[in-house]
């Protein structure tokens, strides 16, 4: 029963040393200069990163950013040219029949919770702000399917507001991979970064972590080999199945 017990505790320990680098946690200092080098590399690998959502109005950013949810911007873009075409203001999307706003967007997944987020939100555009978007995270944080994300999006692509950054399912996998966060809550992750990171640099950061996660920091079998950032990037969650991907080929050898 000991020998149990003081297993359970060693278990627990691990646990807590998640978000750690042999489990041992990050000062602020360490993480300010471990963000400055991904910063530094980022805009040396992805100089003209930029939203990959085609659009070319701030409202059609809004629409096709709800869309991303749960979908790629590839499958979006494929979407947007015949909805655009269909709806060209907040009053189209608000005065939409639903089915038929359902049948244009069903291909992006969770269309029907989709539809009712646009045509909501649009209807609060048309009633409290003339149809326009307002150009301020807390006034678009207050429509309806809009979060931070979401209005992140909007004020830095549209406007190159730099209110925060982008936390998307890239961004969230890659900051803890990184050392730069030890939570998994987009908000919280949101602020370790916006703590560490140059005001100026936000927007920038937020697209240059998206390309990255897309094409080197893989969620399945990441690429470490291949990333400029390897030399230094603590890779949190990743050096287990390095380890155990390594055994097996010792294994396998003999």
């Amino acid at each position: 029963m000991a020998r149990k017990t003081q297993a359970t505790k060693g278990s627990t320990r691990s646990k807590k040393q998640a978000g750690t680098v042999s489990g041992r946690r990050l000062s602020l200092a360490q993480r300010r200069e471990l963000a400055n080098k991904v910063v530094e590399t980022l805009r040396r690998l992805y100089p003209d990163a930029r939203c990959s959502l085609d659009y070319r109005t701030p409202l059609q950013l809004l629409i096709a950013t709800i869309l991303s949810a749960q979908c790629t911007d590839e499958r979006v873009n494929k979407v947007t040219p015949a909805l655009f075409t269909r709806y060209r203001s907040a009053a189209d999307f608000a005065s939409a029949d639903p089915r038929e706003l359902e049948n244009y967007i069903r291909s992006t997944g969770f269309y029907r919770a989709k539809a009712k987020n646009i045509i909501a939100c649009c209807r609060a555009l048309v009633e409290r702000h003339g149809g326009e978007l307002p150009r301020s995270l807390e006034e678009l944080t207050k429509l309806p399917g809009v979060g931070r994300k979401t209005a992140n999006v909007l004020l830095g692509t549209a406007w190159g507001i730099p209110a925060g950054i982008v936390v998307d399912t890239h961004v969230r996998r890659l900051a803890r991979r990184m050392g730069l966060t030890q939570h998994t809550d987009p908000d919280k992750i949101e602020r370790d970064l916006m703590e560490l990171i140059p005001q100026e640099e936000w927007i920038a950061f937020g697209h240059r972590m998206i390309y990255h996660g897309r094409q080197v920091c893989l969620a399945r079998n990441p690429r470490c080999d291949q990333c400029a950032l390897n030399s230094f990037c603590p890779k949190i969650g990743v050096q287990v199945r390095k380890s155990q991907a390594t055994r097996k080929r010792r294994q396998d050898a003999d």
